[in-house]
């Protein structure tokens, strides 16, 4: 686990190969993302390690429901009762009334390169023993629930990805929470700097694609991405330039 500060309020976090965002302000704590499974420990170590306490904790926002994202949610609504809120489709995918996630057969086609074995094993690890987890308590988060949470987030939905995908913005300090929408790095892929994950994660890749170009019209200079470090930079001219690439 690695924190990093960004801005005033926000820490992200790097987990095993997937980051969550720590919002903290004299409200209490938003998690923005859970981390896989296995990575439960860390999230509430991050709370902790950052001067909160969990009991400060006072709700899970989700971009998409896929396992690297909601791992430790089960244990925060166990042990705090928070609340969990996800764009309006996505609370379905959370429920697991439809699945939208990389296959067993697209994890073992990724066993063809180094890299590739690295991360199946990394990821099988993470999981194991949770593959059909869900987010049954999950329930949409409208502009006003959103706002009055630590960090004041609004929603941007940004499908592809998944059908529900959806990114946070959070106005006061410019950060710009993307997901899985856009990111800078994974570990099946060598480059780092702004770009979309490999086709093979996405539902929807031409939808990801204009998600991703549709960022570039949101005012802000902080990227936390769901992988990848985050960015520090004029984002709109930068997810422009991407766009244009």
């Amino acid at each position: 686990m690695k924190i990093e500060q960004v801005s005033e309020s926000v820490y992200v976090v790097a987990g095993t190969n997937v980051n969550w965002a720590v919002v903290s302000d004299e409200r209490g704590v938003t998690l923005v993302d859970a981390g896989y499974p296995v990575d439960t420990g860390d999230v509430l170590k991050s709370v902790r390690e950052i001067g909160n306490d969990l009991a400060d904790v006072r709700a899970v926002v989700v971009t998409h429901a896929h396992l690297d994202h909601i791992g430790a949610i089960p244990t925060l609504v166990e042990k705090l009762g928070v609340p969990v809120y996800t764009g309006a489709e996505e609370v379905r995918h959370a429920k697991r009334e439809y699945l939208q996630q990389i296959t067993p057969l697209q994890m073992v086609q990724r066993l063809g390169s180094r890299r590739g074995i690295v991360w199946v094993g990394q990821t099988v690890r993470a999981v194991i023993g949770h593959i059909g987890m869900s987010v049954p308590t999950a329930t949409e988060g409208d502009a006003e629930t959103l706002a009055a949470l630590p960090g004041g987030l609004v929603a941007i939905p940004t499908p592809g990805h998944t059908n529900g995908h959806t990114a946070y913005l959070m106005p006061s300090e410019g950060v710009l929470f993307s997901g899985d929408a856009l990111v800078t790095g994974h570990k099946l892929v060598a480059e780092t700097g702004l770009q979309l994950l490999p086709g093979f994660f996405n539902h929807d890749q031409a939808g990801t694609l204009e998600s991703a170009r549709a960022l570039s019209g949101v005012e802000a200079g902080i990227l936390v991405p769901g992988h990848g470090a985050p960015i520090r930079q004029d984002l709109p001219r930068l997810i422009s330039e991407f766009a244009r690439g």
